[in-house]
């Protein structure tokens, strides 16, 4: 049997910039465990090009080292390709939020997680994918949220000095101070139509996003569908309510929220959309996106993590 063929593609400013000297720590065991190709990135949108290039170059595994950015950012390569030529994948999450590790049961030690990535046995997983009006499309793992959630993930950008769950939960009190966006929404999920005046629509592939949010309680990356939340427009006094809600996963508790499952769902809206994919920003407060075409491809994927 061939050797197989490895790929790990480095986000070199993960970890606020401690990435290279984990990089360094990792690599004899990369070289312990059958060695292994490096390559980093040096623009945003590079891995992908790295992970699409790794697939046509014959790599049979590609290791995302990085956050939740850099894991998007390689799936989106890898789902470029035929699946024929779509390599295995692997992560070793190093970022702040780690949001998609945390869903597919990986080590949170990045020395384990790479030795999982290298020995462990791959299992399909569900993937999204989202289109816009204007022929943009996407590939996602993790979480699609918009309204208030593409608002925080904007926000929580802006402050580089903090770091993980408090990098979030600053960014979420922020919006509710100075933002109070009200999206009147027009969806067709599953051939149901239902419209609302929302503050935020999440819809999930895993449970969690911001390190310590629990947006869609009970997802699951390979059950073939997507979990969506919508909360209806609210008080502030409300919004702050409901923030240990969502951080126990508790929300669909109360008559404001709204929770489902959907295989696809559409959305039209008045207003323009701000989103983010996996905590990379999609459409921004500038953005001309009225309208969403969002769906899951079941069993798209093999990644390497224990069973659920």
């Amino acid at each position: 049997m061939a050797a197989k063929r490895t790929k790990l593609i480095l986000n070199p400013n993960a970890d606020m910039g401690n990435a290279w000297r984990l990089a360094t720590d990792l690599r004899p065991i990369a070289d312990e465990l059958g060695g292994a190709d490096w390559a980093g990135t040096v623009y945003p949108t590079h891995a992908t090009e790295l992970a699409h290039q790794a697939g046509l170059d014959g790599y049979d595994l590609v290791i995302a080292v990085g956050g939740d950015g850099t894991v998007h950012e390689v799936i989106n390569g890898l789902m470029q390709l035929p699946a024929d030529k779509r390599p295995v994948f692997g992560v070793v999450p190093i970022g702040s939020g780690n949001d998609f590790a945390h869903a597919a049961g990986i080590e949170t030690r990045p020395d384990l997680a790479l030795k999982q990535a290298l020995t462990g046995q791959a299992r399909k997983i569900d993937i999204g994918v989202i289109e816009d009006e204007h022929g943009r499309k996407e590939y996602w793992d993790n979480s699609v949220n918009i309204g208030f959630g593409g608002s925080v993930n904007i926000y929580s950008h802006s402050r580089p000095w903090l770091r993980g769950f408090l990098m979030y939960f600053v960014a979420v009190l922020e919006v509710m101070i100075s933002r109070y966006d009200v999206l009147p929404m027009k969806i067709v999920s599953d051939g149901e139509h239902w419209e609302d005046d929302l503050m935020m629509l999440a819809v999930c592939n895993g449970p969690r996003e911001g390190r310590g949010f629990v947006t869609a309680p009970g997802a699951k990356i390979d059950d073939g569908v997507l979990n969506f939340t919508a909360v209806q427009k609210v008080s502030r006094p409300m919004m702050f309510r409901l923030i240990p809600e969502f951080m126990r996963g508790s929300q669909g508790n109360f008559s404001q929220v709204r929770m489902g499952k959907v295989k696809q769902v559409e959305i039209r809206c008045a207003e323009p959309l701000t989103l983010h994919t996996d905590g990379e920003t999609f459409a921004g407060f500038a953005s001309n996106v009225h309208y969403l075409k969002i769906q899951v491809l079941p069993q798209a994927l093999e990644l390497i993590a224990p069973n659920s």
